[in-house]
């Protein structure tokens, strides 16, 4: 039986985990600022917030035109897209 040097096959796939465990940690960094990005900011944490107490109180008037509007647009939109 001969014996051909070493197995070159087993560095190979080391190399493969490394590219490998490289690109997960790329993916992971892009996730998180995703995510940093994705935060709403303190000026619409606010808006939200006064929407959420308006709501509450029963203050909050919904304006019809207004959400007929943006009802018919958003219809629009679906149509441009078929």
């Amino acid at each position: 039986m001969k014996i051909h040097g070493s197995n070159h096959i087993n560095f190979n796939t080391y190399q493969q985990q490394m590219q490998e465990q490289t690109v997960n940690f790329e993916i992971l960094n892009q996730s998180k600022q995703l995510q940093k990005n994705s935060q709403p900011g303190a000026k619409r944490a606010k808006y939200v917030q006064d929407i959420k107490q308006t709501i509450d109180s029963g203050e909050y008037r919904v304006n019809p035109q207004k959400t007929a509007k943006k009802m018919i647009d958003f219809g629009k939109s679906i149509n441009k897209g078929t």
